[in-house]
Parts: C-alpha cells; structure tokens; sequence
C-alpha cells in the first residue's frame, strides 16, 4: 500500500496487507480461494492442532471464558454468546462456581463436534465437570469452525436417580471469508485515488474479512440485462468499494416475475441468458460468472434463500400438492377456502348485479362490500360451527330405539335448567369437532352419550323417545348460542378485513390503485392458489394457501395451522403468488418437500458464500435449523444474515441463537431525525467507545493445559465473556424500502451513506441508492434495466460511496475498533480510532431529513487536544432536479451533481493548558454534505499499555500480609486513625465515597466499568477533569513509608507509571490506563497475598480466596487500637466499618471467634500466636476482656470468650507447625494474679509471667471454684445502659452436670448481648436476651476443652491433670476425664427436646413451655419466670455440635440440623430465633424509638434478624452428622452439594459488594440492614472454616 509522508500520521497507520494468509511464505493468490477438498474435517484439524507440538512462533491460544449460573444455565445476558472466526483453533472455556447445584455429577453436553468428526444437531459430545469442590470448576472446548451450536449442563437432582437437564445455552461462531487483498485508497497525502491512480488496487494476495468490513450490494438479477452484461456490473460494484453482492434469488421466476416468487428452485432463470441454453449449461454458466465475481472483483456472494413458500405456478405443485396446506391436509381452512371461493364469484358479477366495478369512493366500497356481505350470508358458513339439531335428534332418537345408550356418569343432573345442562355439556367437553371447521356441522355429540345425558337429565320423561329428543334439542339450541356469535364474529374481522383492503388496493393514494375488478383482478386477492388441472375434479386437495405475513403475529406461531383462524379471519396481508409450504413436524411428515428443499438449500450452500433468509420470522425453526444444517455441511464458512419483524429484540435474540444468524438487518433508513439516527449509530455501529478498556484490563496471560489431556501445554490469553448482542448488517436502503426522496430528502442520502459507513459493523446498500434512484423500485411490475454509470459523473454519490465503503473496510481491518457518536444540531460527527496508535478518521455530516435550503447551519467545531488533524475530503451533492427521470429504456437517477469540496482548513491553537487542533464545516457546507478528516495524536507512548502493565510481581511481591492490608484495604476511620485525620476514602463527584482508599475500594466501580465500557461513569469523569485520583493513589501510600517501609516499591511502581500517563495519555484516555494500572496492581497484590496463605487457600476457588482477602482485609494497625497498649501492633477489626478503630475495634469474642478461619485455616499462624498471647495476658478473673481497648482499659463482662480462646488455642496446636509449643510460650501479665485493677502503666502491670499452659488451667480453676466479682469502674461511667446489678458476674459449674452456669437477668454474657436502651418503651437495662444458665454453645465448648485437656495430660503434653472443686460441700480433685464424662452424660437429658411427647420422662422437660419439639435447647437453666426461653430455638446449638460432636445423639442432632436448614437458614446467614417465637422480630433498626418495647432502639438485635456467622457452624456440623447417619453416608458428595447451595447467596455478595465482605447480619430474608457492619470477620471466619472441612473431605 502507500505509505503516507506525513511524519504525524506516518508510522502508525496500520498495513492492510499484513493479513494475508501466507503458506510456506508464499502468499495465497485469489485461484487459491477456495480450499482443497481434504477427508478431515474441520474439527478433525482443530483436534490435531492442539495435539501437534507448538510451533515456532506459535502466536498465544485465544481462550474466551463464559462463567455459567449456579443451576447451569447461562446468564440472561449470556444467553448469546457471539464468536470470532476460528482463523487459528482457540479455547471456549466453560466456568462455573464449585459445589453449584449444576456440579453435583455435572456433565457439559454441546452438539459442537469437540472430539473431531462432521457435526449434527442431535449428536452430542460430553464433558465431565471436575468433582472436587474446592477448586474451580472449567472445561475447555477447542474450537476450529463456524456454526451454531447449543450446549447446556445435566447433572443429579436431589431425589434418588434424578438427572437435570440445565437450560439451554447457545454460540454462534462466525464463518471465515477470504476476499483479494486491496491497496489503500488513500494517496500518500492521504488524498482519494481513482482507480487509474491505484486506489483501492485489487491485490494477488487474500485477506481474511471480518464481518464487520463487509460492504454489501443487494442487485436484482432480473434488471442487470442478459449474464454476459454482468461483468460491468461487477467492475462497477467493486470500484465503488463493495466486497460482496447480494443477489435477489436466480432461480427460475413464476409468473408474477418477482425474484421470491420462485418457480423451480432447482434451475436458474433461463431468461438471463443471451442464448437458449438447457438447465445443465446454465448451472454451469451461472456458477462461473459467481466465480468471476469473487476471484476477478474481489466480490463474495450472498443469495436470498426462500424456505417459506413457492410460487403459485410450481409445475411440481400438481404433483406434490401435500407441499402445500390444503382443506384436504389441512381441514380447518375449509371454510376459508369457501369465503374465498365467495370472493371469485362475487368479483366476477358485479356488472350483472348492477354494481360498481370501478372503485373511486368510499360510497363505491360500502355499496360492494354491503353486497358481498349479503352475498356471503347464502353461504352459510355457520354451519362448520355449530352442532346440527335435526342430526342430534336424529342421533339421539337412534341410540334409544338401538338401546346403544351410555350412561351418565357425571354430576347430578336432574332438574337442571337448559342453561345449566349446556355449560355442564361444555364443561365434560362432550361436543367432538368444535372449533375444528372440518366441515359442516363437524361439531357433534356422540348418540349413545346425548342419549344417556338426556335421560338422566330429564327422568320424569321416561321412555318417551320423541320427548328425549326434543329435549335434547333444546339443550342443543343453547349450545349453538355462543357457537353462532363466534361465526358473527369471525364473519365480521373478515368483512371489515377485506373492506380494508379494498380501500388500500383500489382508492387509497399509497396503494396500487388498481382497476377494474374481473375475475382476473378480484375485489381482494385470492387466499388459495387453485392448481390446475386438477382443481375442479378435487379442489380440496388442489387448493393451496398462499403465504403473507400478519400484523403483530407471534412469529413462533404457524398460521397455517389451527388453531389460527387467520385465512377465515382473513387476517393475512397475502402474496398470492407464493404457495406457502407445509413441511410438517419433520421429514417424515412431507418427505419430498424436505428432499427437494434440502437439495436446493446444499448446492445453494455449495455456490455462494451466504445466505439471507427471506421471511425469517415466518420460517418454522425446524426447518431454518434443518436447512441451515444442511447448508453448513456443504459450506462450513456459510454466511448467514436475515431482516428479523418480530417486534421484539428478545425475540430477535432467540432466532438468532437458534438458527445461528450472523447478521441481523438493521435499517438506517428508520431513523427519524438526528438524534434517532445517533442511538441507531450507537447502539449497531459505535464498535467500542473510545478509550475502551475491557480488552486491556479484563484479559490475562496462562498457561493452557491441553485441552485433550494430550498434546503440549500453551501461553494463552483469557479474556472473559460478556454475552453478545447479534451482529449488525446496517443498511443506508434496502430494495425493499422506499427511497430518501419519498421518505426524507434526496440530498440525505449522501450524509446517510458517509454516516452508516463509519459504523462498526457490517453495511449495505441497494443498487440505484448510490446513482440516486428517485423511487422505491417494484420487484413484480419493473422490467427496465440498470444504468451503469460507473464512476462517472453522472453516477450519482458514487465517487463518494467509493471512498467511504473502501475507508469502511480499511478500518475494520486495521483494527478501528473505538468509535464514537456525536450529534450537534443537524450535524452528526463519527469517528473511528485505533485503539494502540490513537490514529483515527473522523467524519462530520449534515444530515438533511427535512428540506432545509442551502445553509451550513449551527456547529460547534471539533476541538481535538495534542492532535493533529488533515482534512482528507468532503462532498456536497446538489440535486440538479427532483423530477422524476423519463426514460423507459433504463433505470435512472436523479439529475444531481457531486461536488468535492476544497480543502478544509484545521486551526492549530493553544488552550488554556494545552495546544489543540479544530476544524468544522465551511461556508459552503449545505444539507447532505460530509467531510472527512484524519487525525493523529501527538507523542503516542505505543509502549505505555505495556508499560503500565509490567513489573508488578515484582512491586508487591515483596509486601507482607499488613502492608497489603494498607494496599488493599483501610476503611475511611482506619486511614484517617493511622494518618491524624489528613486522608480518608477517595470522593468520587457523582458517585461518592470509595468503600476503601486501598486497591479494593477503587476495584468496585471498575470492575463494573471495564466489563461494561461504561466511559460515562462518574469515576471516569473525575479522571479525564484531572489527575487527582492518580495523586491520591501515590500519595496515600507514601504519607506511610515511614511506617511502613515496604510500601516503598509500590509507592515507586505507582508513580512510574502514573507520571508516564500524565506526560503522555490525554485526557479522554486517563481512564483507561488508570484502570489498567489498577487492575493489574490489585491482581499482582492479590497474588501476593494468596501466595502468602496455606495450601487450602492458594488451591482454592475465587470464593476461598475472597474470603481469606477478608482476613487481611480486618488484620491492619492502627494507632487507637493495638495488641499492646505500648506500641501500635496489627489487630484484629470486628467488623467494617463499625469496629475499625479505637476501643471498639478488637473483642475478645469476636477474635477468637474469628481467629481459626481468617488466621489458622490461611496459614497466618504469627497473626494467631500474637492474638492469642495478647488475649492471655490480660487474664483476670478467670475471664479475658470482651473488649481489649489495647489492654489498657479492658472489660470482663463475657463469660464465653474464655472458652472461644480456648478453643482457639486448641486448634493452633493441632493446626499450626510445631503448634504444641505454645503452651510453653512465655506471658506477661496485664494484672496482677490476685485480680487487683491496676493501670496499664502502674509498675504492677505486666510484673507477673506465666506461661500459656498456667493461664489454661487458671481459667479452668476460676471456673471450677466459681467466679464472683462487680465489674471494676461499675456504672454509668462504665456501661450508661446496664443496670446496677448487671455490673454483677457470677460463674459457677454445677458438678453433678459438668455444666457451667452464669449471669442474671440483668447482664447477657454471651454473643447475643444486646442491652436495652429505651426510656420510652421501658427497656433501658433490659437485656434483649440474657441466656442465663448454661448456654448451650458454651457447654460444647467447655466439652471440646475439657477432652483436649484430657488427652495432652494423658500424652504428658499439659502439666495439669485436673482441678480442685468443691463438690457437695466435700473438696475434689476432679480430673478433666472425669469432668468430660459428666458433661457426656447429662448433656442430652438435659439439653434434647424429644420429637415424641411419650419420651419426655426420659429427659428434663417441662411441657408446658415447649414451642417447638425435636430440637436443643438454646439454654439450660434460665432465670425463674424465664424458663421458657431454654426451649427457645436458635442456631447456637451447631457450635457445641461443631466443637464437640461427641455429646449428642446422632440421629437427633442430624433432625434438628434439618429442622434448622427449613426454618432458620436465610440467604446470607441465620434466623437468630425461630420464627413462630412469640418474640421473634426480623428486622433491626436501632434508631427505631417507639413504644413497642420488642424492637425499640433495637432490642431484637438476636431476636430474628439474620446473623452471618453461625451459618458456618451450621454448615460444618451438617457436613459431619449427615455423612454418619444422613444421605451423606453412603456418598459424601451428596450432603457436600446439598450444603453448598447454602453458599450460592455469599458467595455472590462477596464478589459484588463495596465492601467484598460478609456483613454482620441481614434483616428478614437476607434484607440489607442499615445498622449491620457490611464487612465482619466472623462472617467470613465460619464459612472458612467450612470450607477447609469440604478442602479435607476431598483431601482424604
């Protein structure tokens, strides 16, 4: 090509010919177009190419991946999934979210041949889906050729033997079309070059055409003069820059001599021939001249197919008349081919009857179609509706003198009215044939049951025959009633249809106006095709149903077949040239009509490169899928495209997907004014907004396992699906439509062409829309032939049209993918980027829907910063005259005149900050007129993606757990702690607050903005009007150097990077690198950070890893809140952002509640240990704070957490390496032993030393001898809402039981520790739910802890066997095997609620307060007046099932865990209580301050709402009791996916939410709940720890 000279534009064009399709090094010459026939099919060379070794160069593996619903099935928007042409084989990956309901067995099933072979719709080819539900779940599919394809997922169901077949699924993969390469049509200058000057050269060489660079040309045959005229046609088409023809079908015409009306559609129309020529010989010919076209103009071609009907004069018609529906087929048309009939004689007697058979007045058609009316009454039509009462007496009067009577066995029917007894008639649906107009009083009861009817109905009638029968007959009569007003009806549409149409086609002005109505030109046109010469002797079987088309009809529809009444209705806008076909449910129904199309359909296939589907809407599926599949066989690489009507862009979507259209036909021509015109532009033709970047931040590099399990291991790129919208093929006109001087003006027609040409997508036209053809041209009456005019200057907008389509296709393959839309007044400005070179072409139009003069018009030029414009050229057409051409001999055009507008100045000026280049319309620029421009930014950095992209391992890979909890993380109260208030979250104007200032925050709005190219974002806006998001980014993290050195490498990676965007990007671009930068910073620090965690997170799926993200997410430092009250330490956050910072930020509970999942089961065992020593060293009273406060102030008023931490430390030791060695571990006390409260600085603190295993056993002694003290510092000072005797703590072990008691009515030791704090409804100190006594939880964990115990001191492993008590009054030393035996044996008298009253005695029961049975107590031992709380049920009880599964009875703990699945589980959590509770209240509000003292200033915080982190005990117990004694028994896997359906909810709110967490707790129904931390730890701690146990399950 010729490269341009011009240093600004010079080097980043890019070459259109560097696809050509190079063998050996030799370049692919047009002869070569058409691939050698090879044995193997296209699947068969994918297959072999992904088993071949890699070759040399070998370019990366394209792997495009689609992640499929948890039930299988796609998304809604991922119904569609559109393909690329497999010019080399790439990698359709299947995703989906382990232990989904669609992976319990799932098999992946598609009809695409992935083990090689030819494919068929109906055979099907598998893939088993992975079955460890720890990892993800992907399969690969090797894709190697178009087609449309269908797919869908069968898996187990949840009943025995139970498979589920998903829904379905669909890709289409576009075909391969090779075309001769083309030079630039630009000059070096980039000037337009003619064809004598080289412009547009075709080339030896082939290039592969995306569909988005056709430029399409729809001729009709018929117009083109005889085939050795053609060429001219071709030479004509190709220099205007067309690359295919669309050819109206060639087949031989009937008699109407429309191309669609065809008559055999095995031979070509003979008529196109200079000189007779047989059948053979025009094949022949026909096929050579196509050839010519594609080899010799660089033309493919594409032909209407027509599968829907043929033309009334098919000679094989009277030979098959079963192709076609018939009364004899088809009995229901029976009728209508008797109004039909009624229509023919009507016409053909008007003069007789003194009627008028010239129409012009609305009188005139009242008069006829008052005639007609009367006329059709003597046919009596009703009778095809309506039962016969002299046939039914008849019928009734025989089955009683033949005693052949059936009885009646319905309801009670004597004595019923007439009325009554039809509707019960109806009702049993006695009547055989109605509705069915079969034939004439086709609609009967059978004898013998009308006659049992009628007796039971009408008993004091006895035997009297002629009685029964008049009886009957009167019931009969009451039957007809609605049957006849249906007839009026049906009678009516009809009438007012055919009067309409008799309006239309005689007097309206748009309409034919036709003549005299004859028996040759009826009053309408016939519906039936009446095939001679067999017609008269059997015009059931020779009267065919002409095709049409209805208003608003459901496509899916057949309205040929009943129970449509659209030919009787006379609904059908009809053809009646075209016979419509009856293929039947498939071939078997019509066997020759499927022959004969089939073959017409392959050597169609065989000839052309595409095909459009004429009336695709009204074509039964099964027979577009079927020929379709046919046509494929022949032609793998078939084109497909089609003009949908169905009204409905869902409906278009399911042709699409099932037919496998590549192109839907969209219509320029529709739009309506400037700015219809742009949504038009927008939404079919845009391409990808400039400055896109879903392709650079969404893709990534892998390896690529063999997709066989053979063959070498690829580099591959993944980029993910989205689904697809169908591809456009946009018409500036279609042959069907009328022409811009009917619809808008003449002069559009340029600014229509310049504007659709610019579009991403496919484009077409129509010959005579390019010369100016003033009217629409009519397939049936127009006989003239083209002119061909060439370039010339008679031509029309030609010259433009070949600058423009040449442009169009330079672009595509240059890869112009950006586009963008503007509109300003009149004017419409497109423009086409490349995305890597920021060189683009821009196109400004002044559209013209309305006569507006010769005037410019408002504007406002374009101004383009650091760029450099050119103008390219412009064009104005001046229509000379809008009279239509007379010329009876060709097809003409207007008189009109292009002028190629002079050079278009661009001003270079400077801004306020930064030069720019702007450019407009000149003086001279009227209504129609376009320009062309290219531009060029300055000082393009080709290197910048790259560059933002690189380096990242290494910039974050050297951060620790905490520094990535500053990269990633810190709430807006976590950075303005660390950092005295100077920063906090980034404001977005528009969008507001970031969730967080580190990289998770910013990740939120750009994952939705990257998937979506959603360049309007208020994020995006904020980063083209400045820097300050990149400065913040840099800033933040270098404010905390000193802090944290190792922020040092980010801090330095960002700034890099940034720096080089601010110097070189512009403005419009910032967005998209800063996204990119983004992106890849928060994948390199998420690798890092997974990369530091155990094995069962690092091997595990997304879900794991979002969750172990949360345990760096709440581990950070801040400065009110540490582990040691000297010097800031990380910590622990309850909850974001409620409990970030400060003496709210780390709980005893909530830690070491927290700590298994997010410290222990990530492999953050440093982060336990120091948890865990700093909790024990500020032991007093036998108890550890509930709330730390830095160990400064903490506070005991928490009986549980003693346990939680010992139950944490038992799991370090078993979980952690080397684990058993921190019970020697050292601690330094915050108190002294003797429980004195002293200050964190008094010389006392931290004098005492013990090791961890003393603490241990100083907690279970404090136990064991009872704890009794006030809290220190008790009162308001303290808590302002606790009354005076809630300051009170008392714990004490009850030895008969092993149990341990605790707490009064006035303080709530346990996590459910709401405190009331109304005044107005009297709750203030009233505890929500106190749970004193024995709380069920903590009894397991005092088990858990009591047995480990046990088993160290048997193994020597803890210096302490037991404790001393007092038991009874007499001291003991009472073993820690001793005190797990008590707690074994009263554990379920005490705690089992029987399913079964009979079994109370068995246990400590009392009745009297039992809500709900068959389930544990949440508590034992409640307060007197509060016993019925211990049978409250709440989801507590799988914590001590969890920790200490051994205390319960099997089968009891497995039903009340189901009883929990049912009635306690919500979406995102746990029913705090049982729903038909009395004091059950879903939804929290603390600010609510009624009178109502259940849920005022938020009481029923553990009264129903739904909290997050019991689910995963409930999870974790489930799993262990349903696989001893459940479904799970057996098969593991089955109780595994039943529980993991209870992730689908999480999971999906981690992966959407701001915050990527679990929150605290939902109101009702996992109801979003404005008081809830959106983030708490131990939300995503539990389901961790489940998680791990489903890791170990597949483990072992």
């Amino acid at each position: 090509m010729v490269k341009p000279t011009d240093p600004a534009f010079a080097s980043l064009k890019p070459d259109l010919t560097v696809q050509c399709n190079l063998v050996d090094g030799t370049p692919t010459c047009a002869s070569d177009i058409a691939a050698p026939s090879t044995p193997r099919t296209p699947a068969d060379e994918g297959k072999e190419f992904f088993l071949s070794e890699r070759s040399e160069g070998e370019a990366p593996i394209r792997v495009y991946e689609f992640k499929l619903d948890a039930d299988g099935g796609p998304s809604k928007e991922g119904s569609y999934i559109r393909l690329p042409p497999a010019y080399t084989p790439y990698i359709l990956r299947v995703s989906l979210d382990a232990g989904t309901p669609a992976s319990k067995n799932g098999v992946f099933k598609t009809n695409f041949p992935l083990d090689g072979g030819a494919f068929e719709r109906d055979r099907f080819t598998e893939r088993s889906l992975p079955t460890d539900l720890s990892k993800p779940i992907r399969v690969d599919l090797p894709i190697s050729h178009a087609g449309a394809f269908v797919y869908w997922v069968e898996y187990d169901g949840d009943t025995s033997g139970e498979r589920i077949k998903g829904r379905e699924g669909y890709f289409n993969i576009d075909p391969i079309l090779r075309v001769r390469a083309r030079t630039s049509i630009l000059s070096s200058d980039s000037k337009p070059l003619l064809p004598p000057q080289g412009g547009a050269e075709l080339l030896s060489e082939i290039v592969n055409l995306p569909l988005d660079a056709l430029s399409i040309l729809t001729v009709v045959s018929k117009w083109m003069g005889p085939i050795s005229q053609w060429k001219a046609h071709f030479q004509e088409a190709s220099d205007r820059g067309y690359t295919m023809l669309h050819w109206t079908p060639l087949q031989e015409r009937g008699e109407s001599d429309s191309p669609y009306s065809i008559r055999d559609q095995k031979k070509y129309d003979l008529s196109g021939f200079d000189t007779a020529v047989d059948s053979e010989t025009a094949t022949t010919r026909m096929e050579e001249i196509l050839r010519i076209a594609k080899e010799d103009y660089g033309l493919l071609n594409l032909t209407d197919v027509v599968l829907n009907h043929t033309a009334n004069d098919s000679p094989w018609l009277a030979e098959h008349p079963e192709a076609g529906y018939s009364p004899s087929n088809s009995p229901h048309l029976s009728p209508a081919l008797e109004l039909d009939t009624a229509i023919l004689e009507f016409s053909s007697s008007l003069a007789g009857k003194g009627l008028p058979i010239h129409v012009s007045c609305q009188k005139d058609i009242d008069t006829l179609m008052a005639a007609f009316a009367d006329y059709l009454e003597t046919k009596q039509l009703w009778q095809y509706y309506v039962l016969s009462t002299e046939a039914e007496k008849a019928a009734v009067t025989d089955a009683l003198l033949s005693n052949t009577i059936i009885p009646w066995t319905g309801e009670d029917v004597a004595g019923r009215t007439v009325v009554e007894l039809a509707n019960i008639v109806r009702s049993a649906r006695l009547i055989q044939g109605q509705g069915t107009l079969a034939s004439r009083f086709v609609a009967r009861v059978d004898g013998g049951v009308s006659a049992g009817f009628v007796k039971s109905a009408f008993p004091t009638l006895g035997n009297d025959v002629n009685a029964l029968a008049q009886a009957w007959a009167r019931v009969v009569d009451v039957l007809n009633v609605p049957l006849y007003a249906e007839w009026k009806e049906d009678t009516r549409v009809a009438l007012d249809n055919i009067k309409n149409r008799l309006k239309y086609r005689r007097l309206d002005p748009n309409g034919p106006k036709l003549g005299e109505i004859t028996i040759n030109s009826t009053l309408v046109e016939s519906y039936f095709t009446r095939v001679a010469p067999h017609y008269q002797s059997d015009p059931a079987t020779y009267s065919l149903a002409n095709n049409g088309w209805l208003w608003d009809a459901d496509p899916l529809i057949n309205f040929a077949l009943p129970p449509s009444k659209a030919y009787l209705r006379r609904e059908v806008i009809v053809w009646s040239d075209c016979v419509k076909l009856r293929y039947g449910s498939g071939p078997a129904d019509n066997p020759w009509l499927w022959e004969h199309m089939t073959s017409y359909v392959t050597y169609s296939a065989r000839t052309f490169d595409g095909f459009r589907i004429d009336n695709c809407h009204s074509t039964p599926l099964h027979v577009g899928t079927a020929m379709l599949d046919a046509a494929r066989k022949m032609n793998p690489d078939l084109y497909v495209c089609a003009e949908l009507f169905t009204g409905s862009e869902e409906m278009d979507l399911f042709f699409v997907r099932k037919l496998g259209v590549n192109s839907l036909i969209r219509e320029a021509g529709n739009a309506w004014d400037v700015q219809e015109f742009s949504r038009i532009m927008h939404r079919f033709g845009l391409g990808k907004p400039i400055g896109s970047m879903d392709e650079a931040c969404m893709t990534s590099m892998e390896e690529l396992a063999p997709p066989f399990g053979k063959g070498p291991t690829r580099p591959c790129i993944v980029s993910p699906l989205n689904g697809s919208t169908p591809h456009a093929l946009l018409y500036d006109l279609t042959h069907d439509n009328e022409s811009y001087l009917d619809k808008r003006t003449a002069e559009h027609a340029l600014a229509v062409a310049g504007i659709v040409t610019f579009g991403y997508c496919a484009v077409g036209s129509v010959k005579g829309f390019d010369d100016l053809y003033p009217k629409l041209l009519k397939l049936v009456e127009e006989t003239r032939p083209y002119e061909i005019t060439g370039l010339s200057e008679n031509s029309g907008i030609s010259r433009a049209k070949r600058v423009l389509n040449s442009l169009h296709r330079e672009m595509v393959i240059g890869g112009y993918t950006e586009g963008c839309v503007w509109r300003d007044y009149n004017y419409i400005v497109m423009t086409r980027m490349h995305p890597v070179t920021q060189h683009a072409y821009v196109l400004v139009a002044h559209t013209a829907f309305e006569q507006r003069g010769k005037e410019r018009g408002p504007f406002k030029p374009s101004e383009l910063a650091h760029t450099r414009a050119k103008f390219i050229c412009g064009f104005a057409i001046d229509i000379l005259s809008h009279e239509l051409p007379e010329d009876p001999g060709l097809l003409r055009g207007l008189s009109a005149r292009l002028i190629e507008l002079p050079e278009v100045p661009v001003e270079q000026k400077n801004l306020v900050s930064e030069p720019c280049c702007s450019f407009g319309p000149p003086e001279y620029f009227p209504p129609g007129s376009i320009m062309i421009f290219e531009t060029q930014l300055e000082r393009v950095d080709l290197e910048l993606d790259q560059f933002c992209k690189s380096d990242a391992e290494s910039a974050f890979g050297g951060l620790d757990l905490v520094d990535l909890n500053v990269v990633l993380h810190r709430a807006d109260t976590e950075e303005r702690d660390v950092t005295d208030g100077e920063i906090g979250v980034y404001d977005v104007p528009g969008a507001g607050q970031l969730t967080y200032c580190g990289l998770e925050g910013w990740m939120h709005p750009l994952r939705h903005i990257t998937r979506h190219n959603d360049l309007g974002h208020p994020l995006c806006d904020n980063l083209r009007r400045g820097a300050w998001a990149l400065d913040y980014v840099v800033s933040r993290l270098a404010h905390q150097m000193d802090g944290f050195p190792n922020l040092a490498a980010p801090v330095q990676w960002f700034l890099e990077r940034f720096e080089r965007v601010k110097n070189n990007a512009p403005a419009y671009l910032r967005p998209k690198f800063f996204a990119i930068i983004m992106t890849e910073a928060y994948k390199a620090a998420r690798r890092a950070l997974i990369e530091q965690c155990s094995e069962f997170i690092s091997d595990g799926h997304d879900f794991t890893h979002s969750l172990a993200m949360c345990a760096v997410q709440m581990h950070g430092i801040v400065k009110s809140a540490s582990l040691d009250p000297v010097k800031p330490t990380p910590s622990l956050a309850a909850g974001l952002p409620h409990f970030s910072a400060g003496w709210a930020r780390c709980w005893g509970r909530d830690v070491f509640i927290s700590l298994r999942g997010l410290f222990l089961t990530t492999g953050n065992f440093e982060g336990a240990k120091n948890h865990i020593l700093a909790f024990a060293s500020t032991l007093k009273h036998g108890l550890i704070p509930n709330l730390l406060d830095s160990g400064r102030n903490p506070r005991y008023n928490s009986r549980d957490s003693p346990w939680w931490m010992l139950q944490n430390i038992q799991d370090y030791v078993k979980m952690a390496p080397n684990g058993l060695s921190i019970l020697s571990e050292f601690v330094l006390r915050r108190f002294p032993v003797d429980d004195t409260w002293v200050a964190w600085d008094d010389p006392l603190a931290y004098s005492c030393i013990s090791t961890l295993a003393e603490i241990i056993q100083e907690i279970l002694q404090r136990h064991a001898s009872g704890i009794s003290f006030r809290e220190y510092n008790a009162g308001p000072n303290l808590d302002q809402q606790m009354k005076d005797n809630g300051f009170n703590i008392n714990i004490y072990v009850d030895w008969d039981t092993g149990l341990v008691f605790g707490g009064n009515a006035d303080n709530c030791g346990t996590w459910m520790d709401k405190m009331g704090e109304s005044v107005r409804a009297g709750t203030k100190g009233v505890p929500g739910t106190p749970r004193d006594g024995a709380p069920i939880e903590i009894t397991g964990l005092v088990k858990s802890t009591v047995r480990w115990l046990d088993e160290l001191s048997r193994k020597g492993n803890f210096p302490f066997h037991g404790v001393f008590a007092s038991v009874h009054g007499e001291e003991k030393f009472v073993t820690y095997g001793q005190w797990s035996d008590l707690i074994q044996k009263s554990f379920e008298k005490h705690y089992y609620v029987p399913l079964d009253p009979s079994e109370d005695s068995k246990y400590i029961i009392d009745p009297n307060v039992v809500n709900r049975r068959g389930i544990y107590k949440d508590v034992y031992g409640s307060g007197a007046g509060r016993e019925w709380s211990d049978y409250q049920f709440r989801p507590n009880f799988p914590i001590a099932m969890t920790v200490a599964p051994e205390i319960f009875d099997e089968n009891h703990a497995l039903h009340a865990l189901r009883l929990a699945d049912t009635v306690l589980r919500g979406p995102l959590g746990m029913k705090t209580l049982d729903p038909s509770d009395r004091q059950y209240r879903p939804n929290y509000d603390n600010s609510n301050d009624s009178d109502d003292p259940s849920v005022a200033k938020g009481l029923n915080y553990h009264n129903g709402p739904e909290w997050g982190w019991p689910l995963g005990y409930f999870l974790r117990a489930y799993l262990y009791f349903d696989t001893r004694v459940g479904e799970g028994r057996d098969d593991a896997m089955r109780t595994l996916h039943r529980l993991h359906r209870a992730l689908l909810k999480p999971r999906n709110h981690i992966r959407t939410d701001p915050w990527a967490g679990l929150p605290e707790l939902t109101n009702e129904n996992g109801a979003f709940c404005r008081d809830s931390c959106n983030s708490q730890a131990w939300s995503a701690s539990t389901m961790l720890d489940f998680l791990e146990d489903v890791y170990k399950h597949a483990k072992s």
